[in-house]
């Protein structure tokens, strides 16, 4: 055999790379890449769904959640008779004010406006805890609307700032309550 016999030889034999391209029954030859594949088109997809469902279940999302809360004590067998009414929405209705606004140029502007809370557990013992909290309400309200200038009222941002911000006072002046949204009834701004 001569030198080129040899390097024709060497030229068509399959490398060895450790990948076991060849079948150990019949010495076909397996597609290259077979491994890669399966773990590209099995691995990838199954560590995603993995994780998917690990995420759904720490965020509580989907049957691993717990529920609504209301959902959760109706399921533990919560009080179906006379306390029936706890954990239902309510609204709570302020009395109208009218202030009248912080202006730079002297003259005068008046805010009038009729706001309902909503309260997110709406028992007699909430609603008598609003009662007896109603000055401490109006008067937060009234504190933070007279330092108001017309520019905060306009547009669809300044009410939503309005409505945040009387909805983290009247949360913090009826403690343990939660309002969980402050409703504007009447807004007019003379």
């Amino acid at each position: 055999m001569s030198d080129t016999d040899e390097d024709e030889d060497l030229d068509k034999a399959p490398l060895d790379d450790g990948d076991d391209d060849e079948d150990d029954a019949g010495g076909g030859k397996r597609k290259r890449g077979g491994k890669r594949k399966l773990i590209l088109f099995v691995g990838i997809p199954l560590v995603v769904v993995i994780l998917a469902v690990a995420g759904a279940f720490v965020m509580g999302i989907g049957p691993f959640g717990g529920g609504d809360e209301e959902e959760v004590a109706a399921e533990e067998g919560g009080d179906h008779g006379e306390g029936a009414d706890a954990g239902h929405v309510g609204f709570y209705e302020l009395p109208q004010m009218t202030v009248n606004l912080n202006t730079t140029d002297g003259t005068t502007a008046f805010l009038r406006m009729t706001v309902s809370l909503e309260i997110a557990n709406d028992t007699p013992e909430n609603r008598a805890q609003l009662d007896s909290m109603l000055p401490r309400v109006l008067d937060n309200f009234q504190v933070y609307m007279r330092e108001l200038r017309l520019d905060d009222l306009s547009g669809s941002a300044g009410l939503f700032r309005l409505k945040q911000e009387m909805l983290s006072r009247v949360n913090r002046a009826v403690e343990p309550v939660e309002v969980s949204d402050v409703l504007f009834g009447e807004l007019l701004v003379q």
